[in-house]
């Protein structure tokens, strides 16, 4: 049995890593009768989001009822039954008491595809009499309406911290021995995702009694052993039954095997057998969105029949000759844009820690307006007391400012930043920013009242796009502040944050 669902929490009180969300889940629940809100979960997929909402559900007696993305989520969907449950209860056979919905992958609702779903779900949330419970992984994907009508909780990924003892819980619940070391690295190698890390420690758990530090190594799978030979076979070879049975030697999940197979199959597809086997891929996918949403892994079998055995038996004639299959696209697109999305996140995680908000509201709210108060480091004294006060490298101001990373501009910069951080643990004296405007000459206690009022007006032009950035990018401007590294600067240029707010 799949451990994730074995040793699913069945309390709150058995989640791991996401204390404060968890409370203010709590609270949520405990005070719903005075708010009367639904809740959004979002974060990254594996963190703990949908056993979250069943535990609570759990911990206070409520029936659930589910809709996920797998399901048709029209409106005529949507009123039946998320909005029987969420109104009148007659799903529950006029039961006293409350029941919770639960829809997960909220952030997948697209437009026309779901005929309604999302205006459907935003005038659901604004007038359920029952307590409502969204799950995202991306909160911004969702509409404003819907945004704006629920209540927001950030789970944030689970610290390795958090994930090691999880796994040494397991290993003793299934008598398993193990060195520290390998608890360590399967924890590191999945950043966060404590669902991930767990279903490794189970693969690497099968047929033995201990695992070390050796088993995690020569446990990961090599992502593209066989798979091109299977390719060769469900798409040009094999006959339904034989694809089906050839795909159990394959070492890719269903989740991985169908992007193999969509990305590649217009190579040798076209016409009527195209559009057939595009029919099976999505019923596969229907399946895969019901695992991830519920967790039954049992329900893999039907998505493997469907992109396997569908796909050979949408083949109208035979298929010769070689054809170059590859990987599927979206990786090689990722691969591409992972340095850039890690400094981001990077930038993000530090604005988030030093200021008290989520990473949200950092990336999407607060980023953008220092992008444009510090465009090219203008601003320089602005710059140097950001990078100071978010302890940023060279990397992440060019990212921030669109200055090269290697100019003499962000080099300075750093370099004035690392020496402001040490006079201000020296002086004991706050935040990076305290202070960053007071004039020549002037110490730290007779500046300071002007010192939090310039900090206050940064910090509004921050967040309120105001006319701080204006005014102190004009400032820069007369004073002729230039570097001999610098490229010229223009109103066309850009920082790294363009594509990825």
């Amino acid at each position: 049995m799949d451990w994730t669902e074995k040793y699913r929490p069945s309390s709150l009180s058995e989640i791991r890593g996401n204390d404060k969300a968890r409370d203010a889940l709590k609270e949520w629940a405990d005070t719903w009768e005075d708010h009367r809100e639904a809740v959004v979960l979002h974060g990254s997929p594996g963190i703990g989001k949908t056993s979250a909402a069943h535990a609570l559900a759990n911990d206070m007696g409520w029936p659930t009822i589910e809709l996920n993305a797998s399901d048709s989520r029209t409106k005529d969907v949507i009123e039946r039954v998320a909005g029987e449950a969420a109104k009148s209860g007659t799903l529950t056979a006029g039961e006293a008491g409350r029941r919770v919905v639960i829809l997960d992958e909220a952030d997948n609702l697209h437009g026309n595809v779901d005929r309604g779903g999302t205006a459907a779900i935003t005038s659901l949330v604004k007038e359920a009499s029952q307590p409502m419970i969204l799950i995202a992984n991306e909160f911004y994907d969702m509409s404003n309406g819907l945004r704006n009508a629920c209540r927001e909780i950030e789970f944030r990924d689970v610290s390795k911290r958090s994930i090691v003892p999880v796994l040494r819980d397991l290993c003793r619940k299934e008598d398993i021995e193990y060195d520290d070391a390998a608890l360590d690295q399967i924890a590191e190698m999945n950043s966060g995702d404590l669902r991930g890390a767990i279903k490794d420690l189970q693969a690497m758990a099968e047929g033995r009694d201990r695992i070390g530090a050796d088993d995690v190594v020569t446990g990961e799978r090599d992502r593209t052993k066989g798979v091109f030979d299977y390719l060769d076979t469900v798409i040009k070879e094999a006959g339904a039954e034989e694809a089906l049975k050839a795909s159990y030697d394959v070492d890719e999940t269903p989740d991985d095997l169908i992007n193999w197979i969509e990305d590649n199959m217009p190579k040798d597809y076209e016409g009527e057998e195209l559009a057939v086997a595009y029919d099976f891929l999505s019923n596969a996918d229907r399946w895969l969105g019901r695992v991830r949403a519920t967790q039954n892994y049992s329900f893999w079998r039907y998505a493997g029949d469907n992109m396997t055995a569908g796909v050979a038996a949408a083949r109208r004639e035979p298929k010769g000759g070689w054809t170059r299959y590859g990987p599927p696209s979206y990786w090689s697109k990722l691969g591409r844009s992972r340095g850039t999305r890690n400094t981001r996140d990077y930038i993000a995680q530090q604005i988030a820690d030093a200021g008290g908000v989520s990473m949200s509201t950092a990336r999407r709210e607060i980023l953008p307006h220092l992008s444009v108060m510090t465009h090219h480091c203008k601003n320089r004294e602005l710059t140097v007391a950001m990078a100071a006060k978010y302890e940023l490298e060279a990397k992440h101001v060019s990212f921030i400012t669109g200055s090269g990373e290697d100019t003499n501009k962000v080099q300075s910069i750093v370099e004035d930043a690392e020496r402001l951080r040490e006079e201000r643990a020296v002086e004991n004296a706050g935040g990076a920013f305290e202070n960053a405007h007071a004039g020549d000459g002037e110490s730290p206690d007779t500046g300071s009242e002007e010192a939090d009022d310039d900090e206050s007006e940064a910090a509004q032009a921050s967040l309120g796009g105001g006319d701080g950035a204006a005014e102190a990018s004009d400032g820069d401007a007369e004073n002729g502040d230039t570097d001999d590294g610098a490229e010229p600067e223009d109103d066309d240029g850009q920082s790294g944050l363009t594509d990825f707010m």
